[in-house]
């Protein structure tokens, strides 16, 4: 069972949700190795974890967040450095800078990113592409711009804190650890 790394990025600002459910980052998660990786084999790996294929990407450099799934990035090729949690360099909340957390990731990491967690690629190499997966059952991603009023910001957080917390681990199944993870969070 591959164990994860958490990341906690859980304060609210005022135009980004952020979530109590920490970041998972699970490294070397690919059973497939590099020459191998296809977004075939990614589905054929996750998908009988409950998590379904929407699409495959390169660098996303926009700060966004969705509000009404959780989302878990497979990195096929590449790597990218992400920052988690806030625009860098953007603002202040009380006299301190906004809580920015900058992870790399790269092929054959898998990091699951739960509803209401800001999220951006600030640099990535040339080939740079990942996999994203959703829990079964989530309706499409939508795509938040962080730049929502705050009374509008506080409307979409309501639908994220509703997301469920997914039934089976994308990487580990049914019996990983994601779902012990934030439960326990909830307490």
């Amino acid at each position: 069972m591959i164990v994860p790394e958490t990341i906690h990025v859980h304060v609210p600002l005022p135009h980004i949700l952020n979530s109590i459910f920490p970041v998972l980052v699970y490294r070397s998660a690919l059973v497939s190795s590099a020459q191998e990786t296809t977004t075939a084999s990614v589905r054929k790996q996750f998908e009988p974890n409950g998590w379904h294929w929407q699409g495959t990407f390169k660098a996303y450099y926009g700060h966004h967040f969705h509000s009404v799934t959780h989302e878990c990035y497979v990195v096929l090729k590449g790597s990218s450095v992400l920052s988690l949690g806030a625009k860098k360099g953007v603002g202040s909340v009380s006299g301190e800078d906004y809580h920015v957390v900058e992870v790399e990731v790269k092929a054959g990491d898998a990091i699951v990113l739960p509803a209401g967690v800001a999220h951006s690629s600030l640099t990535a190499s040339p080939d740079y592409e990942y996999v994203g997966l959703y829990p079964n059952g989530s309706p499409p991603y939508d795509t938040n711009w962080c730049e929502a009023g705050v009374q509008e910001t506080l409307q979409i957080g309501e639908s994220a804190r509703g997301v469920p917390v997914p039934i089976s681990d994308p990487i580990n199944g049914a019996r990983g650890p994601l779902m012990s993870i934030w439960r326990a969070a909830l307490s």
